[in-house]
């Protein structure tokens, strides 16, 4: 597969999670419902269309600083579809005191877990690390998109890959986001989003 379908595909999937998970009431527990209307999968969207920015012939024809940018795009949308897979199954979430406290998402003041939707992506990544979420190849996707996108605040020398990496990184998000997409519950597979 191009790497253009595999933008594609990301695009088309984002896009039907956004438009389902953001109108979730009345099929999502009331808390999670709450978290997702509010949530910006809009967003999602249109990140995804932007990772079309940084596809380059060849790939490695990106400077430095696209690829930092890049790097920050695809962290962005990772983010966003870990923030997503917690807020549906929110309630699991929430209920898991021992991984939250491990993952430093529990508000100890408050004696409550931290929403979702605030996590940065080092909680969001032990959480479902722990819990087994996303696989092997999942876990080892978010430390090298990590890694990567936190160039962004080096002022120190950091590798950055290259854009073969990056794409490389593109598929394996493509592979991610349809795990995740096949762990969401739908009141009947007619709702849940295609990629094709």
């Amino acid at each position: 597969m191009t790497i253009e379908d595999v933008v594609s595909r990301i695009e088309k999937l984002n896009s039907g999670l956004a438009t389902f998970w953001a109108a979730s009431n009345g099929w999502a527990p009331v808390e999670a419902a709450g978290l997702l209307t509010k949530s910006r999968l809009d967003w999602q969207a249109s990140l995804s269309k932007t990772l079309r920015l940084w596809l380059r012939e060849p790939s490695t024809a990106l400077s430095d600083g696209e690829l930092i940018l890049a790097w920050s795009n695809l962290g962005s949308l990772l983010e966003g579809t870990l923030k997503l897979l917690l807020s549906v199954f929110y309630m699991d979430y929430k209920a898991d005191l021992d991984v939250l406290k491990k993952a430093n998402a529990f508000d100890h003041k408050k004696q409550k877990a931290f929403s979702p939707d605030g996590l940065t992506l080092q909680p969001l990544k032990i959480f479902v690390k722990e819990h087994d979420l996303i696989g092997a190849d999942g876990n080892a996707l978010v430390d090298l998109v990590q890694e990567r996108r936190n160039t962004i605040h080096a002022f120190k020398d950091k590798p950055l890959g290259d854009g073969a990496e990056l794409q490389l990184a593109m598929r394996g998000y493509l592979v991610l986001l349809r795990r995740v997409n096949e762990r969401l519950p739908y009141p009947d597979n007619v709702y849940a989003p295609r990629e094709i």
